[in-house]
């Protein structure tokens, strides 16, 4: 399956589209699938921009609004997250995701969807330490400091993703901290020296986001957030403990991102004795037609174990970043996912939900706090254990019954509707703002 990578959108819908119609003239291929790694600005109108934390320059419509009345049509189904330049009063109606406009789809503040049984999770926002511990106390009409702490990534959106099997996509806008470390980084800061100070002072990226880069272990990873292209490879050794929660604001310039700990302590380990029975004589043989002279050796009699297998190759996640959308930059590139052993690829491309992150959603939906206290989180076993009773639970009631398998997956389409909530812009956007009141659907 061919997908269509996107860094920030900036809501340059028209070009974003063009450019991927230009690269399937050029190259001959069809891309099934488009991601936007945040600052996608779903402005529907001008009072949307109010809820948008931008410079006033900076705040325009965009092309989205004629996606969302219906003037223009996504050609290629759209996979979204938030940044740090949204229309946060939009995305908090959908916290959990949903449609934004015909075919373009949001994946929530935190969410993990399957299109043609690719898993695809992702986290909205960027990190902020003053609003990780905090509820979401936040409700529009927004004010200059809620504004920000809106779109600010939650420790709660962290406890859930970390309770997923390993996906085989994942977005965030914000890069992982320490990614810098794992590709050229001589390269980038060639190209952007100030980055310098923020990667020795270890404020370069989101530290949950490696937490869940080295628990996750996906096969890709795409961000976007510092407006530049960077490559990157992870390598996962096992028995490796990331502790990138634990060591948060720790020096980038004194961390080794590639350290492996071996623990070498065998002192436990029993040593290898020659047990000698001396209760009994040795039996007798009897007389064989053999060479007098012959020298026998015990070792050549005694069984050998085989030596144990080799361990598996280590697994590796390849991170991507890409620039905003502009002229002559590297904002976007098309990449082959292989689908093999998944079920034929239909084709327009099929969005169904995932039983696993609707069983994690069920189970968390009580802790989620819309104050700015935040409720005490259960430990990982009881976590755990939680989202398989949540699991059962979701092949029960959601997942057919004679299913025993689970093969089948509820598509989006058949519980999700797209419905337009808001007014669009209004004629030549100068006849009125196109006001409007948003009340945020709480879980």
């Amino acid at each position: 399956m061919k997908i269509a990578i996107e860094g920030c959108g900036h809501g340059e819908l028209d070009a974003i589209y063009g450019e991927i119609a230009r690269l399937e003239r050029e190259n001959g291929y069809k891309v099934d699938l488009l991601l936007i790694c945040g600052d996608f600005q779903a402005v529907r109108n001008r009072s949307d921009l109010v809820c948008m934390a931008v410079p006033e320059k900076f705040k325009k419509l965009g092309d989205f609004a004629k996606y969302y009345t219906g003037k223009a049509q996504a050609p290629i189904l759209t996979l979204v997250i938030g940044g740090n330049h949204e229309a946060s009063n939009y995305f908090w109606e959908l916290y959990h995701g949903g449609w934004l406009a015909p075919n373009i789809y949001f994946l929530g503040h935190a969410g993990c969807i399957q299109v043609n049984g690719v898993r695809i999770a992702g986290a909205s926002g960027i990190f902020k330490p003053g609003d990780y511990h905090t509820g979401y106390h936040e409700r529009p009409p927004y004010n200059h400091g809620t504004m920000r702490s809106i779109y600010h990534f939650r420790e709660y959106n962290f406890r859930r993703l970390s309770l997923l099997s390993s996906p085989t996509i994942f977005l965030s806008h914000d890069w992982p901290q320490g990614i810098a470390y794992h590709g050229d980084l001589r390269d980038l800061l060639r190209r952007k020296p100030y980055f310098r100070d923020d990667i020795n002072q270890g404020v370069l990226g989101s530290p949950p986001m490696m937490d869940l880069l080295y628990t996750l272990r996906p096969a890709w990873w795409f961000s976007a957030h510092l407006h530049c292209r960077f490559e990157a490879t992870v390598v996962h050794q096992d028995g490796a403990a990331p502790g990138a929660i634990a060591n948060e604001m720790q020096s980038a310039e004194k961390t080794n991102p590639d350290e492996i700990n071996i623990d070498c302590d065998d002192e436990d380990a029993p040593s290898p004795t020659a047990q000698i029975s001396t209760k009994s004589a040795p039996e007798k043989t009897p007389a064989t037609s053999r060479n007098p002279d012959e020298i026998t050796l015990d070792e050549e009699e005694v069984e050998v174990d085989a030596p144990p297998p080799p361990p598996p190759p280590p697994t590796t996640t390849r991170f991507l970043a890409l620039d905003k959308c502009l002229p002559h930059r590297r904002f976007l590139e098309v990449i082959d996912v292989d689908t093999q052993g998944l079920s034929p690829s239909p084709s327009p491309p099929t969005l169904a939900f995932d039983p696993e992150w609707l069983a994690i959603t069920r189970a968390f939906n009580g802790y989620m706090s819309l104050e700015r206290t935040q409720h005490t989180y259960p430990d990982e076993v009881s976590a755990r254990a939680a989202v398989r009773d949540a699991l059962d639970w979701v092949h029960a009631h959601v997942l057919p019954a004679a299913d025993n398998a689970g093969t089948w997956l509820p598509c989006v389409d058949e519980v999700q509707q797209f419905v337009i909530t808001a007014p669009g812009p209004v004629k030549d956007d100068e006849d009125g703002d196109g006001a409007h009141r948003v009340v945020p659907r709480e879980c």
